[in-house]
């Protein structure tokens, strides 16, 4: 009978060190995994934080237009484009230029096929081509335009 009191006594006091153990270990990794101010480590330079700039826009209403094609006779191609720019001074002259830049797109876009239009890698050949049109034949005598993407909202082929 005093060997299960005992017993009992020492799975008693085994529970309590078990128990202390774990809430330290908890308080631990609580107190190192909450953010708060962080010391730099000797060697490490604080980064200051950089605000994204905003992006600018310009929007070309979307159009259609006749795609080349070998195998299915007369295809269409119905499409949005988003020119995603860097200042303001090559979104104005864009929007001055709007009825060149839509002409240029359309002559451009004409000359396709349809079938290379449908894959992904046909796309990006078009991004491609659209951002040298716009960079270097919009208008003679052109500045150099900070356009840094073509983005296709819409694009439809029939």
């Amino acid at each position: 009978m005093a060997n299960t009191q005992n017993d009992s006594q020492k799975h008693k006091w085994l529970i309590i060190v078990l128990l202390l153990l774990t809430s330290a270990l908890a308080g631990t990794n609580i107190y190192l995994l909450l953010p708060g101010d962080k010391v730099a480590e000797p060697g490490e330079e604080a980064v200051e934080a950089v605000e994204p700039e905003t992006p600018l826009f310009v929007e070309i209403a979307p159009f259609t237009v006749n795609l080349q094609s070998d195998n299915y006779g007369n295809r269409l191609l119905y499409t949005g484009v988003s020119l995603q720019v860097g200042d303001e001074a090559t979104r104005d002259l864009l929007l001055q230029h709007m009825p060149q830049l839509r002409s240029r797109l359309l002559t451009l876009i004409s000359g396709q096929q349809a079938e290379a239009l449908i894959s992904p890698q046909g796309k990006s050949e078009l991004v491609a081509m659209v951002l040298n049109m716009v960079q270097n034949d919009l208008i003679a005598g052109q500045p150099e335009l900070a356009v840094r993407d073509v983005l296709f909202t819409e694009f439809i082929v029939q």
